[in-house]
């Protein structure tokens, strides 16, 4: 009776599915096992340009990829050589079409006498390259990196061993202090082994090596938010080549700190990718739900936020809602992990310590009897006593310049306020933009003919 079914074994094993499974057995040691497709070719016995057809058909299709397709002319096969330069032909730069390709090879066909090619024939010869080969011959070694090649996702060891800093502009429009739209920036400071943020900063303008250094300073000091235990020093901070992390001021504040400033390779975004990712997730998840958020259905949304109350709302989505829920890789909370079974981080002496080094350093600074004279202000300490006339070095948070720090030979003296503005929060940006607006304000009346120095005036 089997023999009268018609159907035999080899009937049976040169089906299509099975032919189809058969190929996956074999491609599947390359897929799943790593197995490089020219130890397979030497093991099986396959061509290895069979196999690269093979793993080509696999990526676009999947396995059905793998199904072999009648050919429309039986008994008819492509010449060897021909079939190499219809191959070569397709990895030339600039690519050619198909229809160029079939041409030059049909003109070689002739003066050979071997069989013409059809139009299809090269056309399948061309889509059953391997498409890493094919990026690579028409878009370069960089496009080939960035595609196919493996990227090793390294975890730091412990909370602190490595911290990670970058920058982004924020799809967001805040008012400014003239309150006109403008775009902020981020600056994040990320722990890599918790995905913690650290320190950040939030400001208008190009980024600095001054907002860089404010952004360290809030991640290695201890908060005033006990639910923001994040702090200390690093091992190891992670940047980009931007000028501000190349600058003197941030390597200068490493050999001080005691960590090491390590470089991310150029052009090689993959090393910043867990950054990149928390900065898409405070685009989507709060920018998205706050007015003057950027769309590309509106590009011109009325700002409503100041930069401030900006600040506030990256604050508290960092700490109340990013840091207490679990993060999806390293599956547990970044707080949870970051502080884990309890340890001590690394800290500087005193914060002095820390100001002396991050914060802003402005020319030097004469003691008069009324005190110290800044952009404008008059800073006053009882300290200041016995430095009349004395040359000081004045260090100061940009965000709020209604107290300064004075330092006499690199000694730490004490903090200096404004008796106007004690118990405001004054910005250096406060300060540019009144002087600006009594600049205009003279013009208008006529009086700016001179060399007038305008004072600020706040209300």
């Amino acid at each position: 009776m089997a023999k009268g079914s018609g159907s035999t074994g080899r009937d049976v094993a040169s089906t299509p599915e099975n032919k189809t499974a058969a190929r996956w057995q074999v491609l599947r040691q390359h897929i799943e096992d790593g197995i490089p497709l020219i130890v397979l070719a030497n093991g099986e016995g396959i061509g290895l340009r069979t196999l690269q057809r093979w793993c080509a058909a696999y990526r676009r299709d999947g396995i059905t990829g793998l199904t072999p397709k009648p050919s429309p002319r039986r008994g008819v096969r492509t010449h060897r050589e021909l079939m190499a330069l219809i191959e070569g032909l397709a990895l030339v730069k600039p690519r050619l079409s198909t229809a160029a390709i079939t041409r030059k090879a049909r003109a070689v066909a002739a003066e050979h006498g071997w069989q013409m090619v059809s139009y299809s024939t090269v056309r399948s010869i061309v889509t059953g390259l391997d498409p890493g080969m094919v990026t690579l011959a028409h878009q370069g070694p960089v496009a080939y990196r960035d595609k196919y090649e493996l990227v090793w996702r390294r975890r730091a060891e412990r909370a602190n061993a490595i911290w990670q800093a970058d920058h982004t502009e924020l799809d967001i429009l805040v008012l400014n202090v003239n309150r006109t739209p403008a775009r902020p920036w981020l600056t994040v400071i990320l722990d890599d082994y918790s995905r913690a943020v650290c320190g950040y900063m939030v400001f208008l303008g190009a980024p600095s090596a001054m907002n860089t250094a404010l952004a360290l300073r809030q991640g290695i000091w201890p908060k005033n938010d006990s639910g923001w235990p994040m702090c200390g020093i690093p091992d190891v901070l992670y940047v980009d080549h931007g000028t501000d992390f190349t600058s003197d001021h941030l390597n200068q504040t490493g050999k001080d700190l005691h960590f090491e400033i390590i470089y991310s390779t150029v052009a090689r975004p993959q090393g910043r990718g867990k950054i990149e990712r928390f900065f898409g997730t405070v685009n989507t998840e709060l920018l998205a739900e706050l007015p003057g958020y950027l769309t590309d259905g509106q590009r011109h949304p009325e700002p409503v936020l100041t930069l401030p109350e900006l600040d506030q709302a990256v604050g508290t989505f960092i700490a109340g809602t990013y840091h207490q829920r679990e993060h999806p890789e390293i599956k547990t909370t970044p707080h949870q992990s970051w502080v884990g079974e309890g340890w001590l981080p690394r800290l500087p002496e005193t914060v002095d310590d820390l100001n002396l080094l991050l914060l802003t350093v402005a020319k030097p600074r004469i003691v008069h009897r009324d005190g110290v004279h800044f952009q404008g202000l008059r800073y006053v300490s009882p300290l200041l006593a016995a430095y009349v006339r004395e040359p000081v070095i004045i260090r100061y948070d940009p965000r709020d310049i209604a107290e300064i720090r004075i330092f006499h030979r690199d000694q730490y003296i004490c903090r200096a306020v404004d008796p106007d503005h004690e118990s405001a929060t004054v910005t250096l940006k406060d300060i540019q933009a009144a002087r600006s607006a009594r600049n205009r304000e003279l013009s208008s009346t006529g009086f700016c003919g001179g060399s007038v120095r305008p004072v600020p005036v706040f209300w």
